[in-house]
């Protein structure tokens, strides 16, 4: 039997698990099983996980996908280029490589939604996610700036900074934060939402609610919403191929 889980924390409501639960099912694969692995600390994977030598790959997610990095044996090119990891390859050798199928859910995603006034982006939350979304966005040739609490870089501006002009110049508006996810369904990321139009595009990478209270705000300024759940499809389904090459 090959195994296969997920490596975050406070990971129950995960999606993933149900995701390939249902694949092998379906897809009538047998001899794999998937499985969370919850870990208090990132410290763990090298302390119990990496001395399972049943288990073939890892997804992983929050909080992790920047700290797993130091504990993989390589990364592929664009797992290297953005900086975060939510794939693992364990190699016939035992070698631990890094991948960011995240990159391909969302571009893949975002795309068919587009329309030509869709140039600039802003994205929520500067953690591991948000660089596979700004990545991303480079690839499409959308311009973005990131929205941090606590900015460190020239492209990163404060919730407060946000006004009018800014909402109105990005017409397409990210969330890369966990507010509003289940059980915190009112919880949601402090923008100005008055200033969003029909011409606004709202992505949520959260799937659970499917319907964020952040993207029900912007439904009722009548802005096309998009939630996280074929993000993250595409995304296991990449996992699944780079697994099995």
């Amino acid at each position: 039997m090959r195994k296969f889980g997920l490596i975050g924390k406070d990971i129950e409501y995960s999606f993933s698990r149900n995701y390939f639960k249902i694949k092998f099912k379906t897809e009538d694969i047998s001899d794999a099983s998937y499985e969370n692995f919850d870990l208090v600390s990132i410290d763990l994977f090298k302390k119990e996980l990496k001395k399972n030598k049943a288990i073939e790959g890892f997804n992983v997610t929050i909080p992790y996908k920047e700290s797993i990095i130091p504990y993989l044996d390589k990364l592929n090119k664009k797992a290297k280029a953005i900086g975060a990891v939510n794939t693992i390859k364990i190699t016939k050798k035992g070698k631990y490589v890094g991948y960011n199928t995240d990159f391909y859910g969302f571009k893949n995603t975002l795309k068919p939604h587009l329309k030509t006034y869709h140039k600039k982006a802003l994205i929520l939350g500067t953690g591991g996610a948000s660089k596979a979304v700004a990545y991303a966005l480079k690839k499409l040739d959308i311009e973005f700036l990131f929205v941090s609490r606590t900015p460190k870089n020239k492209n990163e501006i404060t919730y407060s900074d946000l006004n009018k002009t800014i909402i109105e110049n990005h017409k397409i508006i990210i969330n890369c934060t966990p507010l509003g996810t289940h059980p915190n369904i009112e919880s949601y990321p402090d923008i100005p939402y008055q200033y969003l139009t029909n011409k606004h595009l709202l992505f949520d990478l959260i799937y659970n609610p499917s319907e964020t209270k952040f993207l029900n705000l912007g439904k009722q300024k009548e802005a096309k919403i998009i939630n996280g759940y074929d993000m993250l499809a595409l995304q296991a389904e990449k996992s699944w191929q780079i697994w099995n090459k």
